[in-house]
């Protein structure tokens, strides 16, 4: 059994706080026609978290869910620059998407039933497959999480971190005692300071937040995972239209990587490869682009300006140490990421 680390500690209860339930403050259909007549999209993204969405040293958000915003700019404006990203924490994230303040948010957020109906969402697609960890520093000594009873745990409030953590301590008979901090970039000092024995959160986040450390191996990523956690991106309900154009970007980044379409030869690809699906995907044939609201080359512009499923996750997961496990494109053995068909 672990020690508790001592006194001052900040503690809450374990009970997710209600998001109010309002409606946004236009209606949800207008928001296409409002991005538009903007000419910016409006993302919400975390508010810094390294392989996801972080501003580099000249102020430029870099990570896979910054790529993601910048993919429907690309497919709206031909120009993925068009983006003006807010930084949101667990607990304002809802309410900017709610009241209008965001177009959409990219925030490695998980779906769940309750987000998808009572607060008014909707998750046009799963662009990450995830699952909720812990990591501790080496020097524990702790290699399994039923190792933690006893333990100080750091977690963010808001989030179904909190709850999956009290319902999995519940049914373990672990004992732990929460520490409870809002902002990400708090608690991870908190932790890495020695107030919490373990810091619990997706792995994707752990893997994040270990790379950022000065000493990387001083930190483990203990092997239990204790959730699902189906992220992706969300918008509001009521705009159909926008829905399917985030969903189908999603699905196009992974059907160019299942059909080794990229960043470098998208162009040639669309010009020259007699493949029907490919002629239609890339709008040398069809309207696919037209039903979207968008121009038919849309998925040209997008994977010129992202490259592909494969590229996007490479370029900013692979090196913070994240496998693409089911995050692979299908048939890859134990690969989750499969397109519908583009016809």
């Amino acid at each position: 059994m672990i020690r508790t680390l001592g006194a001052a500690l900040i503690a809450s209860t374990m009970a997710l706080p209600a998001v109010a339930q309002q409606q946004p403050a236009a209606p949800a259909a207008a928001t296409l026609d409002a991005i538009r007549a903007r000419g910016t999209l409006i993302c919400g993204v975390n508010t810094g978290l390294a392989g996801f969405a972080q501003p580099d040293s000249q102020g430029v958000w870099r990570g896979f869910d910054a790529d993601y915003c910048r993919a429907v700019a690309a497919a709206l404006f031909n120009d993925p620059n068009k983006v003006r990203y807010v930084p949101t924490t667990a607990q304002n994230r809802f309410t900017a998407l709610q009241s209008g303040e965001v177009d959409m948010l990219a925030r490695n957020t998980t779906w769940t039933l309750s987000r998808d109906t009572s607060l008014g969402f909707d998750f046009p697609a799963i662009n990450f497959y995830d699952g909720q960890g812990f990591m501790v520093k080496t020097s524990l000594g702790v290699r399994t999480a039923r190792e933690l009873d006893g333990a100080t745990i750091c977690v963010q409030p808001g989030t179904t971190t909190e709850q999956n953590l009290t319902d999995w301590a519940r049914a373990n008979r672990v004992n732990f005692t929460p520490v409870v901090i809002e902002r990400l970039e708090e608690l991870v000092t908190a932790f890495v300071a020695g107030r919490c024995d373990a810091y619990t959160t997706d792995v994707s986040g752990l893997a994040s937040t270990r790379s950022a450390q000065a000493r990387p191996a001083d930190y483990l990523i203990l092997p239990d995972v204790i959730s699902k956690e189906p992220l992706g991106p969300l918008v509001r309900h009521g705009d159909q239209r926008f829905s399917d154009l985030v969903r189908w970007i999603h699905f196009g980044l992974v059907a160019a990587e299942e059909l080794g379409i990229t960043a470098a030869n998208v162009q040639q690809m669309a010009a020259n490869d007699t493949r029907p699906e490919v002629q239609r995907m890339l709008g040398r044939n069809g309207d696919l682009g037209r039903m979207l609201a968008v121009d038919n080359a849309w998925l040209v512009n997008v994977i010129r300006a992202v490259g592909n499923y494969g590229e996007v996750f490479e370029r900013n997961l692979t090196p913070i140490g994240i496998q693409r496990g089911p995050n692979a494109v299908w048939p890859t053995a134990g690969g989750l990421q499969f397109a519908p068909p583009f016809r």
